[in-house]
């Protein structure tokens, strides 16, 4: 804490092309309207350095990106996964089990979401289209910040208590998704097609991850905004 106000780490963006790293400003700004303070680590995977961040950050929010490789849960690439980031596949891996481990606030978001499920020991599917196909919109094209489908919650579970709903819209920009649940986590909500859309670990104050993208619409979505309060109000705490 700082002033009273949670210090928030945020996962850097990677971009391969460019070899750089960036951030999509609605990550932080969402927190920051918030009352949060806001900082990017740098990409990196050495322990000493992501060990001050894990002693020195209230909470972490694991971004949205490239694919996580299906190496981090023991398969092979299809031909229908996306590019990877393996560097990112480990340093977020790192701050998970180092948030969990310290009982600090953390928020998955997308890649994030699908990461936190993988590193536990599920599996995801590689491609929902190929792999499970739908009618459900998974993949919205621009803008991001309305609304792709509906997901059902789960009855008194702590999303369900924070939105204080049985039923939300959400947007949605992803192809791929949770196949197998890790042990550690429990469902909080689904889309009507039984993909898994936020998970939780019960036994940590705030370890959660959703499959949509609220950094996208705060503005507009006030679920969105109350998923960014709870999440500070958890980091704030000691």
């Amino acid at each position: 804490m700082y002033k009273g106000r949670p210090v928030i780490a945020i996962m850097p963006l990677y971009d391969e092309g460019r070899d750089s790293y960036w951030m999509l400003p609605g990550y932080m700004k969402g927190l920051e309207e918030q009352g949060a303070i806001v900082l990017m680590p740098p990409l990196c995977t050495e322990e000493p350095e992501l060990d001050y961040f894990l002693e020195a950050c209230d909470g972490f929010v694991l971004t949205g990106g490239q694919d996580v490789a299906p190496a981090v849960y023991g398969e092979e690439v299809s031909r229908q996964c996306g590019d990877t980031a393996p560097v990112r596949d480990r340093m977020d891996a790192c701050i998970l089990r180092g948030a969990v481990e310290r009982d600090k606030a953390l928020l998955g978001i997308c890649r994030g979401h699908q990461l936190m499920n993988a590193v536990y020991g599920g599996s995801l599917y590689q491609d929902l289209t190929t792999e499970r196909p739908s009618e459900i919109c998974h993949r919205m094209q621009p803008p991001y910040d309305g609304k792709a489908h509906e997901i059902r919650l789960e009855p008194d579970s702590p999303l369900s208590r924070v939105l204080r709903t049985e039923k939300a819209g959400v947007n949605s920009c992803h192809h791929q998704g949770i196949k197998r649940l890790a042990e550690p986590f429990r469902a909080m909500a689904c889309a009507p097609d039984g993909i898994v859309e936020a998970i939780y670990m019960p036994d940590r104050k705030f370890v959660w991850g959703v499959q949509w993208h609220p950094e996208f619409s705060y503005r507009v979505n006030e679920d969105s905004r109350k998923i960014f309060a709870a999440f500070l109000q958890a980091a704030g705490e000691a």
